[in-house]
């Protein structure tokens, strides 16, 4: 046999529930006024414990000061002789300690009376059971953090660096099977980076992988649509692509073609730009010292035969000009200066 004492088990007060009510009385109310009755009761007990409780730390902290004061006037009576006001001191503090473990004895004795009684009371609805802890746990999805766009360009240039390989190996699968299969493989590739880089290598590349992008573009849409991580829902769209469902795979082609256009048009943007950007270039390196293109300033000289002779002076004197600023004509000045002597042996001689 065990040495459990299951006698504690059989006077276990549930509630008030079987008590005798009166038909004329209101029951609910009755219960709630019981109820609100037992519950003071019971915060009256409790607060009669911490009394006590109080009251007896507090006395043996008194005891423990006058036991202190009394080591110190024995002390001081060894070693300054004895005199009648330390005989009177050392008597007082020597009655206060004994009535102090008086005290100290009728709490002590209070105490443990209450708790023999505390573990007398009925159990009830409100003491059957107590919280070991509260803890609530709700599966709610964090608020994302809005990014700063130094923090997107960064995480970016991280993500491009850890997985730009692997995105550029799936640009380059062809088979629904096989596209399936990497990204069961290498989840964390479906998402917005991914498909970001892949229209980037499109325009590059001139719609080489665009079937690639629309897959993960397709995907993460439906992933808006559904409320889910797209991680989790990829497989569905290889099942309804490879299944051959009508409206979906129609959906997906209609999708597909307007990013190939989209992606035609980025790209001959970027090509005219860069074309031009290359021309610009060019040009800034034909300058000539007057800030003017030569090339431009050679195509715009006038035919001599076509004009008359006093706009050909004129006309020639601003080509002049401007072949100097474009840097078609560099003067020699040597000739000027020696044209300068002449004209001032000339002044001289008249």
């Amino acid at each position: 046999m065990s040495g459990v004492d299951y006698s504690v088990w059989d006077h276990i007060y549930v509630s008030d529930d079987e008590d005798a009510t009166c038909p004329f009385v209101d029951t609910p109310s009755l219960f709630r006024m019981r109820h609100r009755s037992r519950l003071e009761k019971m915060v009256e007990f409790q607060q009669r414990g911490e009394d006590l409780e109080t009251s007896f730390a507090e006395c043996r902290r008194l005891l423990e000061e006058a036991q202190g004061r009394l080591a110190y006037l024995e002390e001081r009576m060894r070693e300054g002789g004895e005199d009648k006001e330390s005989e009177a001191e050392l008597k007082k503090v020597q009655a206060e300690i004994k009535k102090l473990k008086q005290d100290e004895e009728s709490f002590e004795k209070l105490l443990e009376e209450h708790r023999k009684e505390e573990k007398k009371l009925p159990w009830n609805v409100d003491t059957i059971s107590k919280d070991g802890f509260s803890k609530s746990v709700l599966n709610i999805k964090p608020l994302s953090k809005e990014e700063t766009g130094e923090e997107k360009v960064e995480n970016h240039k991280n993500f491009l660096g850890k997985y730009g390989e692997k995105i550029k190996h799936f640009g380059m699968l062809r088979h629904w099977d096989d596209s399936q299969q990497y990204q069961s493989d290498h989840p964390h590739l479906v998402c917005e980076e991914t498909a970001n880089y892949l229209v980037v290598i499109c325009i590059e590349y001139e719609i080489d992988e665009v079937s690639a992008v629309g897959s993960v573009l397709f995907i993460l849409d439906l992933a808006r649509t559904l409320k889910v991580d797209p991680r989790g829902c990829f497989r569905q769209f290889f099942s309804k692509i490879k299944t051959l469902d009508k409206p979906y795979q129609d959906a997906f082609e209609h999708e597909l073609e307007m990013l190939k256009e989209r992606v035609r048009s980025s790209a001959q943007t970027r090509m005219e730009k860069t074309v031009k950007e290359l021309e610009e270039e060019e040009i800034q390196k034909r300058l000539g010292p007057g800030g003017l293109d030569p090339v431009e300033v050679y195509e715009s000289l006038p035919k001599v035969g076509h004009i008359c002779r006093q706009t050909l002076e004129r006309i020639l004197e601003q080509q002049f000009f401007m072949c100097i600023d474009s840097g078609l004509w560099v003067p020699d000045s040597r000739g000027d200066e020696d044209g300068d002597e002449d004209e001032d042996g000339d002044k001289e001689e008249d």
